[in-house]
């Protein structure tokens, strides 16, 4: 099988260059652009852009929209404002809905562990089923197929939509009720029409 340059599971790519070892992370395989550093770098970079959380919530600054063009100038501006914010919010509740379900936990752990038992026994020797060479993203396809049952029985798809049920709730009340910065008023009564 071919594989492009860019392709994060490459063969040649994990062969050119040598593994840095530096942590547990850095241990374990990770495709190079999901690597801990990447995480790492975009995490830094929501929290360096992250507005304060006392301003976010100030309670002064909520209003209800005149009209449903004010609303949907709100939600566009705050939602271009509190990106970051609105990030981590999200990110809160992924990790409520699986802190506060025991069987999420066990199924993420399944998946985990069905991951690593494939991936180790693919460093012995490839792995081939029906004639093809497994590469890395269908081994973790794989690890998937073999923990779909335990996610069922968990309920991670209703998981799935309540926590994109709760984020569209909290974060568009939020974007539509609350008003614009000074600066944003500023700039859109300066606009031509």
């Amino acid at each position: 099988m071919d594989a492009k340059v860019d392709d994060p599971f490459a063969a040649e790519a994990a062969a050119a260059e040598p593994p840095v070892v530096s942590s547990i992370v850095g241990r374990l395989w990770l495709p190079r652009n999901l690597s801990g550093s990447v995480a790492k770098e975009w995490l830094d970079r929501r929290r360096k852009s992250i507005r304060p959380w006392a301003s976010f919530v100030d309670q002064r600054r909520f209003s209800k929209p005149r009209n449903f063009g004010e609303l949907c100038q709100r939600a566009v501006r705050n939602l271009d404002t509190y990106h970051s914010n609105y990030t981590f919010i999200f990110l809160g509740l992924i990790l409520y809905c699986i802190i506060s379900s025991p069987m999420l936990l066990i199924a993420l752990a399944v998946f985990a562990g069905a991951f690593y038992i494939i991936h180790l026994k693919s460093l012995e020797n490839k792995l081939v089923i029906f004639g093809r060479e497994l590469t890395q993203g269908h081994q973790l396809g794989l690890a998937g197929g073999v923990s779909f049952p335990v996610f069922w029985l968990a309920g991670a798809g209703a998981a799935v939509f309540w926590v994109l049920g709760a984020t569209l709730a909290v974060i568009g009340s939020h974007a539509a009720f609350r008003e614009l910065e000074s600066s944003d008023m500023e700039e859109l009564l300066m606009e031509p029409v």
